[in-house]
């Protein structure tokens, strides 16, 4: 079965996720019409994982079966001149007939971007908060975060999941220009994971929530009954999937911004 290995970027503002849906527009399910308008039959498209509405990626990857074999690097710009301007295929290459795009994903690596002041140009790409954050308390609750843990209380329904503890090899944060950019990387993440470990990050370096509360919500211990992760969810617009890593794959580059927010001089 002829098996292609695809590297997606898009902007995930007018998408409902990667995921296909009968009712909403995805990016897969964009893709599978640009496919069927070249007039292949497509027999497999699965991403690495799924991205949540109005979560951009920088490096999806997916693979691609058909029913026979194409020339890749034609048959990407065929397949470029029939999406939307907001996915693009940065690379199609031939790929093992087992080769599985999620199964065989080592790590994925999630960039989130905080502006740290209105901007005209990046909204669409960060979440601006008003508040002042205090970045020393910021990178002191990110350093706890690596390790293995149950991240039951920062998942969307983590009764539905087969496990919630999960391996996250890390969480960096820098400051670029007028954005805090927090990186993380682990085997896999949870539904809304990323999205509330961020917003509980803000929280601690906003002084509303100390970083003793901030170690208990890491050990399961919620902080009151009426608060938590699940409401300081940060929005999807500063959310990138950056990359997936695979076997042989090159190191992660030193960490860098999606899309920059100068700083004000």
């Amino acid at each position: 079965m002829p098996t292609y290995r695809m590297t997606i970027e898009y902007e995930g503002t007018r998408y409902h996720g990667w995921q296909e849906q009968k009712n909403a527009r995805s990016i897969a399910g964009e893709i599978r019409r640009a496919v069927d308008d070249t007039g292949e039959r497509l027999l497999e498209l699965g991403g690495s994982g799924r991205t949540d509405a109005g979560v951009h990626a920088l490096a999806q990857v997916a693979h691609l079966r058909l029913d026979h074999p194409v020339l890749a690097e034609p048959y990407r710009l065929a397949l470029n001149d029939r999406l939307p301007p907001d996915i693009h295929l940065l690379d199609l290459r031939p790929a093992s007939e087992r080769f599985h795009a999620r199964h065989d994903a080592l790590a994925r690596s999630y960039l989130y971007q905080i502006s740290l002041r209105r901007t005209a140009f990046a909204k669409r790409f960060v979440w601006w908060v008003k508040r002042p954050l205090d970045l020393s308390l910021i990178e002191q609750a990110a350093a706890a975060v690596p390790g293995r843990k149950d991240f039951a209380l920062f998942c969307e329904r983590p009764s539905e999941q087969p496990s919630t503890l999960v391996v996250v090899e890390a969480c960096r944060v820098e400051r670029h220009g007028d954005l805090l950019l927090v990186r993380l990387v682990a085997s896999h993440f949870l539904w809304k994971m990323v999205r509330r470990i961020l917003g509980s990050l803000v929280r601690v370096g906003a002084g509303e929530l100390t970083l003793p509360a901030w170690h208990g919500l890491l050990g399961g211990t919620p902080v009151r009954d009426e608060e938590g992760p699940a409401r300081w969810t940060a929005p999807p617009s500063g959310l990138f999937l950056e990359k997936v890593l695979y076997k042989d794959d090159p190191e992660l580059p030193p960490l860098a911004s999606a899309i920059p927010v100068p700083a004000l001089r």
